[in-house]
């Protein structure tokens, strides 16, 4: 590393002993790469490194997380996304530099371009009729992120002015757009939660969409329509011995899981001590050792079930549920309005949505259901790809795991909490530093 001329021995090594050390291990597994980070223990870290694991789109098998004193210790067992394990040299070479650099905390904000934050009631037909505003208003879209989850909805939408191309700064056109945008959200029923905010757009977007919802307090609602039929099972536990809280997390497994649990353990003011990932087909299995950031443990009933609550709404709110259909075509005005009118109109409800463009492309996903929440009927997708254009509209399956089913073992008493010292035994034995942790 080369250092800048006005750093003086001090700072360079305050640098060094601040900066992450990543290792690589592509020769101790035959089906995964094992990264292991060594760092000094700052709150949000571990958040930050599993961001940058799922921002490249590595999907995380197994891991284990340990910290021992102000040090952490952090083991990923990862793939790519269909399941293969990580050789090319460059690939590799960027999760190096990308961990190494988590240290100085960025986040994931796109420039140039006015971030507009949208919550309400959802409805058939809302995502429609918030495009149509923004057409009418002459604002392009240029990349979007929407979910909905117990009847609510949030939204993190980028806008640049159609006619200038530049963001968006007319006072009066921010007012005007806000006004339209929460009496769209407001609908007949929803006067008092409807929000609509331009934002500064410094937090990680999918991390934004967790905090809106849980300002929201979706977890205390109601689903409107049913639209996951697996629901993860989520424990608290307390250890008193240790002063710890257990959480166990047993739910199907699917991309970015951990990411959405850490960051709400994160976002709750909790601090993970200690932790275990574990996937055998499609089902995973997370345990965390959790305090206050004063440490202390959880401490009434009251706030167990809230931890509870929350967790299963995290996991939920992105959690694939319809038709995914993807839409690739040329970027042009009015082009979102269009599509999920077309939407719309053949009664299709979008429960999440993803909007990117690219170069003059625009690269779109939709999950769809009925207005009641049950899968769309094919005839009706058939439709709306004719009308929207068979070559530009595709159905996509949802992805499928690459490693095969094991029959899960019946459980009978519920997550079983472990001792603190059978879980470090456990990953000395994970990490290679003994024969046997039985």
């Amino acid at each position: 590393m080369e250092w800048p001329t006005y750093l003086d021995e001090y700072e360079k090594l305050l640098i060094r002993m601040s900066t992450p050390r990543v290792m690589i291990d592509n020769a101790g597994c035959s089906n995964v790469t094992r990264l292991t980070i060594d760092s000094a223990r700052k709150h949000g870290f571990l958040l930050e490194a599993v961001q940058v694991l799922t921002d490249l789109n590595l999907s995380i098998k197994k891991a284990y997380i340990c910290s021992d004193g102000r040090w952490f210790m952090d083991v990923f067992h990862v793939t790519d996304m269909n399941g293969n394990k990580l050789t090319d040299e460059s690939d590799l070479g960027c999760i190096e530099q990308s961990l190494e650099t988590v240290h100085y905390g960025r986040s994931k904000c796109i420039e140039g371009l006015t971030a507009l934050e949208l919550t309400g009631t959802d409805r058939v037909g809302l995502l429609s009729e918030v495009f149509a505003v923004l057409s009418n208003l002459r604002c392009n879209v240029v990349d979007a992120k929407m979910w909905t989850h117990n009847g609510r909805i949030a939204s993190l939408i980028y806008l640049k002015d159609d006619d200038s191309g530049f963001p968006i700064e007319d006072s009066q056109k921010l007012s005007l757009m806000e006004c339209m945008l929460r009496n769209v959200l407001k609908g007949d029923n929803d006067i008092r939660s409807a929000k609509t905010s331009v934002s500064l757009a410094v937090t990680h977007t999918e991390r934004r969409l967790h905090q809106m919802m849980f300002a929201d307090r979706d977890y205390e609602r109601l689903p409107i329509i049913q639209t996951c039929d697996d629901h993860p099972v989520v424990s608290v536990q307390n250890y008193l011995e240790k002063d710890y809280s257990v959480v166990n997390v047993q739910c199907k497994d699917r991309n970015k899981l951990l990411f959405d649990i850490i960051c709400t353990l994160t976002d709750m003011q909790y601090v993970i001590f200690h932790a275990t990932v574990d996937t055998a087909g499609d089902r995973a299995s997370l345990e965390f050792f959790i305090r206050h950031m004063d440490g202390t443990p959880i401490s009434s009933e009251a706030e167990k079930e809230r931890v509870i609550l929350c967790l299963a709404a995290a996991i939920e709110r992105r959690a694939s549920q319809g038709v995914r259909l993807e839409l690739c075509a040329e970027d042009r005005k009015c082009l979102l309005a269009e599509v999920t009118r077309t939407f719309r109109e053949n009664g299709l409800n979008v429960t999440r949505a993803e909007i990117s463009t690219t170069m003059g492309i625009a690269r779109n996903v939709f999950y769809v259901t009925d207005a009641i929440g049950n899968p769309a009927d094919e005839k009706i997708i058939n439709s709306v790809r004719e009308k929207i254009g068979l070559s530009n509209l595709k159905v996509q399956e949802l992805p499928l795991k690459h490693h095969q089913k094991r029959e899960r073992e019946d459980s009978t008493g519920g997550a079983m909490l472990l001792s603190l010292g059978s879980m470090v035994r456990r990953n000395l034995y994970n990490l290679g530093l003994i024969k046997s942790y039985s």
